[in-house]
């Protein structure tokens, strides 16, 4: 069914000045992985980006890994990859739900990250979705990554004079030069 559905596809964004990415991939499945970093990084060079790589056991420590870089680097996004194949037991259930939960918490925390951990039945889906010649789902989630850069740049800028915040740089307090309160 999902091969005759259409999808409306955003045009790539263009950046005044660079843009960095960190790919952090979970490579458990080497092939799948090694097709959603290509399918990612080719996205990013086609909007002008540059993009660093890192590795990581699995798709549960996708989210950590991108919560230490973005605390100790300077990257503008984060490409999240990896696979997770359904199994016997309810691990599948439990790395799925915890990885993207973790994701999306900190995407609500104003971290620009694309989300391409995939999450399947069979390794016949995940080929499809990873494949950049099909489905290029890592594509996808350096595209999501790019749009949330783009639009963080264009709103970054307008924290002041709106609203009812007044601009941080008129707030004078009483005090001396020193900013020690005076009487």
């Amino acid at each position: 069914m999902a091969g005759t559905e259409t999808h409306h596809i955003l045009q790539r964004p263009d950046f005044d000045r660079p843009v960095k990415l960190l790919i952090v991939v979970a490579p458990y499945y080497k092939d799948i992985a090694d097709d959603l970093v290509a399918g990612a990084r080719a996205e990013i060079e086609a909007a002008g980006g540059g993009w660093d790589i890192a590795e990581v056991p699995g798709a549960l420590e996708v989210p950590t890994a991108i919560a230490i870089a973005d605390r100790s680097s300077n990257y503008d996004g984060y490409v999240a990859l990896g696979c997770v194949i359904r199994g016997e037991t309810t691990h599948y259930d439990t790395v799925c739900n915890d990885s993207s939960r973790a994701i999306q918490l900190m995407g609500l925390q104003g971290l620009c990250i694309g989300n391409g951990i995939l999450t399947v039945e069979n390794r016949e889906q995940a080929v499809v979705r990873a494949d950049p010649a099909q489905m290029n789902k890592g594509g996808g989630a350096a595209a999501a990554a790019l749009h949330l850069v783009a639009l963080s740049r264009k709103w970054g800028g307008q924290k002041t004079g709106a609203g009812f915040r007044p601009p941080q740089d008129t707030i004078r307090l009483a005090g001396d030069a020193k900013g020690n309160p005076t009487a």
